[in-house]
C-alpha cells in the first residue's frame, strides 16, 4: 500500500470510528447500555487503527506523524480503560479513558500545528478537522472528570457535544486528506 494510500484509509477509518464512538455516546439514541458499549469500544479500535495507519503512511518523522501516533496511543489507553475496567473498578476506567482523551487531544493539535505549515492542497481542511478533534477530545475529557467528581449537571451534554465535534472534525480531516493525497 503506498503512503498516499495509507493516509487516506487511516483517515477514512477514523472517521468511521468516530462517528461511531459518537453515536455510541448519544444517550438520545434508544439504545441498549451494550450497544452503547459495543459501538464506543469498536468506534475506538477504528480510529487507533486508522491513527496508526495514517502516521505509517508518513514517510518521514514530523510532528504530524508523531501527532498521528499519540492519538492512536490514546485510543489504546480509552480501549484498555473499557476492557479492563469494565465491572470491577469504574473509578480506574474512568481515569484511563480521560487519560486517553487527552492524549488524543494532544495528538490533535500536534497534527494540526504540522498541517497549519504544510502548502498542499487540503491545508485548511486538514488544520481545522485536526482543531476540531482536539477540542471534541477536550471536552469529552473535561466530562470524564465532572463524572469523576460527582458533578452530574451538564455532564452528559458536554461530553455528547465532544463527541460530535470530534466526529465533524474526522470528516473534515478525511477531505482534507482526500484532497491532499
Amino acid at each position: 500500500m503506498t503512503s498516499n494510500l495509507k493516509e487516506i484509509t487511516g483517515s477514512l477509518l477514523s472517521a468511521i470510528g468516530t462517528i461511531q464512538a459518537a453515536i455510541g455516546s448519544t444517550p438520545q439514541l434508544s439504545l441498549s447500555k451494550d450497544q452503547r458499549f459495543q459501538l464506543r469500544l469498536i468506534g475506538n479500535v477504528l480510529q487507533a487503527l486508522g491513527s496508526g495507519v495514517t502516521a505509517e503512511g508518513e514517510s518521514e518523522a514530523s510532528f504530524e506523524k508523531l501527532g498521528y501516533q499519540i492519538q492512536a496511543t490514546g485510543n489504546s489507553t480509552v480501549i484498555v480503560g473499557m476492557l479492563i475496567y469494565r465491572s470491577s473498578d469504574p473509578i480506574t476506567e474512568e481515569k484511563l479513558i480521560i487519560t486517553g482523551l487527552w492524549m488524543q487531544a494532544l495528538g490533535s493539535f500536534l497534527v494540526a500545528t504540522d498541517e497549519w505549515a504544510d502548502n498542499t492542497n487540503g491545508v485548511w481542511e486538514n488544520t481545522i478537522g485536526a482543531l476540531l478533534q482536539g477540542i471534541g477530545n477536550s471536552l469529552q475529557a473535561i466530562s470524564g472528570i465532572q463524572t469523576l467528581q460527582n458533578k452530574q449537571s451538564d455532564q452528559p451534554i458536554i461530553g455528547v457535544v465532544g463527541s460530535w465535534i470530534q466526529a465533524v472534525g474526522a470528516v473534515i480531516s478525511f477531505i482534507g486528506a482526500f484532497q491532499e493525497e
